[in-house]
């Protein structure tokens, strides 16, 4: 089956362009920026990371959710909860056990808002989102509206020999951007697989997918799942970094931003995502030092890119590079 293009799925060659560009960028800004400006890119990735998650299932299966900061928040939790008050915990086994529970928590929400549709879709993975949020923020057992510290970061030893000290900020940078790249080939790999190709055609059209015999609601199911996994790994990742955890992390505004950030970037390519992300955080650094009113001038910038760019920064990259008359296909 060979479900439609669109045209952001093949990045452009400026496109590419601009992504090494950027990789090249960020491998070298850990010597020219001061820890603080470290420190706030590693966020960026983290939440391009989240970003691309959502991606997955709102660009490329057409499936808005509004409860995905759900999955991003367990996450954070579990590495809370599995690391001792005074010792760090092994990365190697805490890692995959809190993506384990995000996705196991996407699984078992999934296999009930998969069986709906359009706005009862978005209203009940909203409702599944704020039971979680509601189970942590008022459960004094799992931190309580006070959330929860994570006092060292992971320990990343292996039979005593330590290859890299997450501690350090530098090497916590790099280790965030390896994992960016990872989970964007990865993505990007899944994009062109039978699994990408049936999901892209759910988007354009479920009906003709379950006529052709396509069991569409096992493909959104895994989407989902998917989804909620690498949501998981950005909230372990954000955990990691700030050292602190609460419900907030699960409210409605993060998955809120999420959404926004999709937007921002361009859907459907997960690259926009990545864009999305690294702009929005670093707008919303920007605006909070104008002015405690930050959300009017985000909302009112958001607007305008939706106004000016539908399909979203990277859309407007490809655009003014086809309106200059430049042969730009990957």
């Amino acid at each position: 089956m060979s479900a439609p293009r669109t045209n952001l799925e093949v990045l452009p060659r400026s496109v590419q362009f601009v992504l090494v560009l950027g990789l090249v960028a960020l491998l070298a800004f850990p010597f020219v920026g001061s820890d603080f400006y470290v420190q706030m890119v590693t966020r960026m990735m983290i939440m391009a990371i989240f970003a691309m998650s959502l991606d997955l299932l709102q660009g490329v299966t057409g499936l808005v959710s509004l409860g995905h900061a759900a999955y991003f928040g367990v996450a954070g939790y579990a590495l809370a909860f599995l690391t001792p008050a005074d010792a760090p915990v092994s990365l190697w086994w805490s890692l995959p056990a809190a993506v384990a529970g995000s996705a196991l928590v996407a699984l078992f929400i999934g296999f009930f808002v998969v069986r709906t549709h359009g706005i009862y879709f978005i209203m009940v993975t909203m409702a599944f989102a704020q039971m979680v949020f509601y189970l942590f923020f008022d459960n004094k057992i799992l931190g309580g509206s006070d959330g929860s510290y994570i006092n060292l970061r992971p320990d990343a030893s292996l039979f005593g020999w330590l290859p890299f000290d997450l501690e350090g900020r530098r090497t916590f940078y790099y280790f965030t951007l390896t994992l960016v790249v990872l989970v964007y080939a990865g993505l990007r790999r899944l994009l062109w697989s039978p699994l990408g190709r049936a999901l892209a055609g759910i988007r354009v059209n479920e009906h003709r997918m379950r006529a052709m015999g396509f069991s569409t609601q096992g493909y959104k199911l895994t989407a989902f799942t998917v989804a909620g996994a690498l949501a998981g790994l950005a909230g372990y990742l954000w955990g990691a970094q700030t050292g602190y955890v609460n419900p907030e992390l699960m409210g409605f505004h993060m998955s809120a931003h999420a959404i926004m950030m999709v937007i921002l970037g361009g859907m459907g390519n997960f690259a926009g995502a990545i864009v999305g992300a690294f702009a929005f955080e670093y707008l919303l650094h920007v605006f909070k030092d104008i002015t405690k009113h930050w959300q009017l001038l985000m909302g009112s910038f958001i607007v305008l890119v939706v106004l000016v760019a539908p399909r979203g920064l990277l859309g407007m990259l490809v655009r003014l590079r086809a309106a200059k008359g430049g042969t730009d296909h990957g």
